[in-house]
């Protein structure tokens, strides 16, 4: 039986050279291209069946230009890079990949707790310092830190991550708040004594989001929700750059409304070399360029999934479709 023509058109953007595509090369005849600009390979876009991508936009115009195009994957959760009505008036079905990274994320998301709970980065530059050899005791003892347990982590986004990050929190001791849902009506509020978002921000220790990117959540946390925190509170976000009101966070950092802050996300990525948020140097800052799902055991997931997806596909079944 013939392969179908399948194009990836961000291959490069999964950092491929440690991952196994065998389980892709099962289902489809491929061409790789590691960042593709499709207006440059419309004559190879005509011909395929399958087309993969990670960011790279498909337009209306491009689906309907797409003569034989029957299926797009993408190399994410997110969809938001489809014009999802326009593959759908021309029947070509959109999956995308779940629940791929959920371990990678948590433990990200408590390596930037810990290592600002614990002055990890200011520790290690005493050493560097020589601020422990100049002891007069075994230890050297500069900025006080303290123990997760009992601590109060609010988690905003309670979905596949949210419920990952709790479930670990309540391993280190810690007591949880979930905020309340966005979602009109939904019924699990009350299930799982949910708080309103002011309350959480308000009880928090440590506030930690895991909710996409909306119209309704754009800048959820801004300067009047920041003002509600706890002046030595934590905020991590290893969600979406614009759930964060950036300007309102240095301000925050700057003038110590909140204790510290750790982003794996930024609002414009990749972010620009004169962003404020990168050239502020403060220790009370840690940010990371969006790898907290990129571990090589999620990236390999990822492709594997793909795989199960197109394969699924060809077999007639409806498998994470959008």
């Amino acid at each position: 039986m013939t392969k179908p023509l399948a194009l990836f058109l961000d291959r490069a953007s999964l950092f491929p050279e440690d991952l196994d595509f065998s389980a892709l090369d099962d289902v489809a005849d491929w061409q790789w291209f590691d960042n593709a600009v499709v207006t440059d390979i419309q004559h190879t876009l005509d011909k395929a069946e399958i087309i993969v991508t990670n960011k790279v936009q498909i337009s209306r115009d491009v689906i309907e230009s797409c003569t034989q195009l029957k299926l797009i994957c993408v190399a994410a959760t997110g969809v938001n890079n489809i014009d999802i009505e326009a593959a759908r008036q021309n029947d070509i079905t959109i999956c995308n990949v779940r629940a791929y990274a959920t371990a990678s994320v948590v433990q990200h998301v408590f390596s930037l707790i810990l290592s600002l709970n614990r002055k990890l980065f200011q520790y290690k530059k005493a050493v560097l310092d020589g601020e422990w050899s100049r002891s007069e005791f075994f230890c050297y003892f500069g900025d006080p830190v303290s123990d997760l347990d009992g601590k109060t982590l609010g988690i905003i986004g309670y979905g596949e991550l949210g419920k990952a990050v709790a479930k670990v929190a309540k391993c280190f001791g810690m007591n949880v708040l979930i905020a309340n849902s966005h979602k009109a009506g939904n019924q699990a509020d009350a299930r799982e004594n949910r708080v309103d978002l002011k309350i959480l921000l308000a009880s928090s220790d440590i506030v930690t989001l895991h909710c996409p990117l909306t119209e309704n959540n754009y800048h959820m946390i801004g300067e009047q929700e920041i003002s509600t925190m706890k002046t030595d509170s934590i905020l991590i976000n290893a969600a979406r750059g614009g759930l964060v009101d950036e300007k309102a966070l240095l301000h925050a950092l700057q003038s110590k409304q909140i204790a510290a802050a750790a982003l794996d996300v930024l609002e414009e990525e990749p972010a620009a070399v004169n962003n404020a948020l990168i050239n502020y140097r403060n220790d009370n800052l840690i940010i990371t360029p969006h790898i907290a799902w990129a571990s090589r055991e999620s990236r390999q997931r990822l492709v594997n999934e793909i795989a199960k997806n197109i394969q699924a596909h060809q077999n007639g079944a409806l498998r994470n479709i959008v």
